[in-house]
């Protein structure tokens, strides 16, 4: 059987939802956004608790920026304004809302 090694980015990605699965109804991992053929990015977690949404960006070291601006630019394509945002970097382990 041949394993699969995962990348940085996907190991933090599983290390994040390990932490906070206990919190949320579902998580779905690496969700693709398409609109009519074009690819609009991924949102790395996206956490259903009852009828809330919480959207989690990952990154391997401290871009916030980018995060943020990536978070923002999803929440305004699915119109999801009242969807809470956080960034997560995986080399420092911090967890920020943003």
């Amino acid at each position: 059987m041949k394993t699969i090694k995962l990348s940085k980015h996907d190991r933090y990605v599983l290390e994040l939802s390990n932490r906070i699965k206990h919190n949320y109804d579902s998580l779905s991992l690496n969700v693709p956004l398409k609109r009519s053929k074009r690819s609009l990015g991924e949102i790395d977690i996206v956490a259903k608790k009852g009828s809330r949404l919480d959207l989690y960006e990952v990154k391997c070291s401290y871009r916030i920026l980018k995060a943020k601006k990536q978070l923002s630019r999803i929440k305004r394509y699915l119109n999801l304004s009242n969807a809470r945002s956080y960034f997560y970097c995986g080399n420092s382990k911090a967890l920020v809302m943003v």
